[in-house]
């Protein structure tokens, strides 16, 4: 393990590794105007969601790390306090990273990238009509995090209007992370689809507290083949299955099956079993796989 400190290492260095470990970072699409109407388009990575009542949304333009200049957005909150935060999905990921690019003074974006902007209700920055959700926002505070280059700035913004494409909605009214096909940055060149098998399903802990993984016997617990998220699975369950249900269990066909195929060699059967219980593991039937491993 490589230990750092950030005192005694280049800035371009630290910035570097925060942004290649901490990843990936929703991208704040932000769309400002300066006090003469002038419009800017840039994307920022320090970004998130903090509050709910109120709608809080926080993103964070840095001084720049090369020369301790500000940019054009920062400049433009601290002015107006208005923002557009517009969310970029893969359909325009690479015109969002054209926006980034530092045109001077003046210079609008929306133009330069080919995206359209469309007129806000509440706010003078106009909104991005391609992006899939957008926040108009007003803002609350900025916090300065230094004066050096590298140092943040804490944009708090309060979300007055959300305009969300009902193309991404479900039949519940919620977005759908597949329909939605958001992209988030990591390290370097590096960004992230969030689509396809990137996307995965993960039940909440019970609301009623799971047993917990200290509660799974040893010989489970010490399987060199259970990984700790497997482990986590099986402790995020209320009650553990009785022997009476572990026995019922037994004429389950897969169950059955290995242990006509393997019964007569105990090793081979616990390593089948074990497999056994990692599938329905992977296939979230929880309360099945304890009972196989019940049996091991």
């Amino acid at each position: 393990m490589k230990t750092i400190n950030p005192k005694e290492t280049k800035t371009s260095e630290v910035h570097a590794l925060l942004l290649g470990a901490i990843a990936p970072r929703p991208i704040a699409f932000a769309s400002t105007v300066d006090e003469e109407g002038n419009v800017n388009l840039s994307p920022f990575s320090f970004f998130n969601v903090f509050s709910a009542k109120p709608p809080i949304v926080v993103f964070s333009p840095a001084r720049r790390v090369r020369d301790n200049t500000s940019k054009h957005t920062l400049e433009n909150v601290l002015t107006t306090k208005e923002v557009v935060i517009n969310i970029g999905n893969y359909d325009i990921v690479e015109q969002m990273s054209l926006a980034s690019t530092e045109y001077d003074h003046g210079i609008n974006e929306f133009i330069k990238s080919g995206l359209t902007p469309e007129p806000s209700v509440t706010v003078r920055a106009p909104r991005v009509k391609e992006a899939p959700v957008a926040m108009e926002c007003r803002v609350n505070e900025v916090l300065s995090l230094g004066p050096e280059g590298g140092a943040g700035n804490l944009v708090i913004c309060e979300v007055l209007m959300l305009h969300v494409s009902e193309d991404i909605l479900n039949e519940e009214g919620k977005i759908n992370p597949y329909k939605l096909d958001a992209v988030a940055r990591m390290g370097g060149d590096y960004y992230l689809r969030a689509n396809g098998d990137s996307i995965f399903e993960l039940p909440k802990p019970v609301r009623n507290k799971g047993v917990g993984v200290d509660q799974i016997p040893e010989h489970i617990r010490h399987s060199s083949i259970l990984t700790g998220n497997h482990l986590a699975r099986l402790g995020n369950t209320e009650v553990i299955p009785t022997p009476k249900e572990i026995e019922a269990f037994k004429s389950d066909p897969l169950v059955s099956y290995t242990f006509s195929k393997y019964g007569k060699d105990k090793k081979l059967l616990r390593e089948e079993l074990e497999k056994l219980g990692i599938k329905l593991l992977d296939d979230h039937q929880v309360q099945e796989a304890w009972k196989v491993f019940l049996m091991v």
